[in-house]
């Protein structure tokens, strides 16, 4: 009990873009993401769990058990190099990579509700555990991508993620409060979306609100900004699924 005053001194003293958007969130929208009950991404996880175990011919848990045991911290340390194919995966596109080479099935499209509730079910097995991006060098090119890219001013208002995400969180744009940008929730459900959604389909929707093309669907672009955005956030809790305005 005696260590709490200076934990929370810590974390006083963080600067505002290196917190967890949680942080941001009314009482009512923080005791809706603590409480499974309450936490309407549930219904994704719960879809995931199912899939987690159905065949028709080889499952998930056939490979890799239980997955309260084989899959906590693996969240946590995605997006990873894949040797097979010989580049950064983010979570989704890993699980994808399994269904076609080890079930045999077609990947799922970007946003598919299996998808999604698959990768919330596989997230949340690693709760509460820091985010812990490998430390991995062939994943440095990509990363150094991705900062260059957060960094960058784009679309007809001329901004950047680092504008918006770093330099005036807690502020107002177009009404809405400015979060910190960190990725530990993801997939999240968003009150906006009134469903589960990615973190491609979050910063797709950023580029969009700066009136910028979005890059496609699992582009490298992507990737290279999720990779930094994981090493960005590096040692806050995953909180998958999150809820988020």
């Amino acid at each position: 009990m005696k260590a709490w005053p200076a934990l929370l001194l810590i974390a006083t003293a963080l600067p505002a873009w290196a917190r967890s958007g949680f942080e941001q969130l009314s009482p009512a929208l923080q005791a809706m993401q603590r409480d499974d009950a309450q936490n309407p991404a549930m219904l994704w996880v719960q879809d995931g769990a199912q899939l987690w175990t159905r065949g028709p011919d080889k499952a998930c848990a056939s490979c890799h058990g239980d997955a309260r045991q084989s899959m906590v911290g693996v969240a946590a340390r995605y997006p990873a190099f894949d040797t097979r194919s010989a580049r950064p995966l983010n979570l989704a596109q890993r699980v994808n990579q399994c269904r076609s080479v080890h079930q045999g099935r077609p990947p799922w499209p970007p946003e598919n509700a299996e998808l999604l509730g698959l990768t919330a079910f596989i997230g949340l097995q690693s709760r509460g555990l820091p985010l812990a991006p490998p430390t991995d060098a062939r994943l440095e090119p990509a990363r150094a991508r991705g900062r260059v890219l957060f960094n960058a001013r784009i679309g007809q208002l001329n901004l950047s993620c680092a504008i918006c995400h770093q330099a005036n969180v807690g502020q107002r744009l177009a009404g809405s409060l400015i979060p910190p940008g960190h990725a530990n929730g993801y997939p999240l459900y968003r009150l906006e979306w009134q469903g589960l959604g990615s973190l491609q389909r979050r910063l797709r929707n950023c580029m969009s609100g700066v009136r910028a093309e979005p890059f496609a669907w699992d582009a490298q672009e992507l990737l290279d900004l999720e990779l930094y955005l994981a090493q960005r956030g590096a040692g806050l809790p995953i909180e998958t699924p999150a809820v988020r305005p």
